[in-house]
C-alpha cells in the first residue's frame, strides 16, 4: 500500500512483468467500470493484473484476465473474479491505440491500478515484445545497479 501525499494517489497493484516482457510506451490513465463489491474488494489491496491485457471490440476498449478477488463480507450477488471489465477512454484514444496496434505491432497491457482522488484507475501502455537477449540486458543491467548500491552503502 503505497501513498502520495501530493497527488493522492494509493496504489493497489503493478505489472513489473510488463516491464521485464515488453518495451513501454505511450502510457495513459484510464478509469474502469466496476460493479460494488468489486470496488469495495480494491479497497481492501485485493487485485493481479499480472496475465492481463486490454482487447479493442466495437470501437470499446476491455480488460480481460484483470483478477479482483471475491470481497468476503458480500452475499450471494458477488462478481466474477476474471470478469471483463470496460475501460473508460474517449474515442480518439481508442482509435490512437488501434491504429498503432495494427500498423506497428503492438499490444496493449496495463502497468497499475490505483485510486486517484477515490476514483480507481488503470493506467495502459502500448507494449513491444522484448526478445530473449533483451530480457537478458536488463537483468544484467538491474544486477549491475544493485551491486554499485551496495558498493556505495559499504563506503
Amino acid at each position: 500500500m503505497k501513498t502520495s501525499k501530493n497527488s493522492g494517489i494509493k496504489i493497489i497493484a503493478t505489472n513489473r512483468k510488463a516491464g521485464f516482457n515488453y518495451f513501454l510506451s505511450d502510457h495513459l490513465e484510464c478509469g474502469i467500470s466496476l460493479l460494488g463489491t468489486e470496488i469495495k474488494s480494491l479497497r481492501k489491496n485485493s487485485c493481479n493484473i499480472t496475465d492481463s491485457y486490454i482487447v479493442f471490440r466495437n470501437d470499446e476498449a476491455e480488460i480481460i484476465n484483470m483478477h479482483i478477488p471475491h470481497y468476503k463480507e458480500a452475499n450471494i450477488f458477488n462478481h466474477d473474479p476474471f470478469r471483463t471489465r470496460k475501460l473508460l477512454l474517449h474515442k480518439k484514444e481508442i482509435r490512437d491505440f488501434q491504429n498503432k496496434i495494427k500498423l506497428q505491432g503492438f499490444t496493449v497491457v496495463p502497468t497499475r491500478v490505483y485510486f486517484r482522488n477515490g476514483k480507481a484507475k488503470v493506467e495502459i501502455a502500448l507494449a513491444k515484445g522484448k526478445k530473449l537477449y533483451d530480457k537478458r540486458e536488463s537483468e544484467k543491467k538491474r544486477d549491475d545497479e544493485i551491486a554499485m548500491k551496495k558498493a556505495s552503502k559499504n563506503f
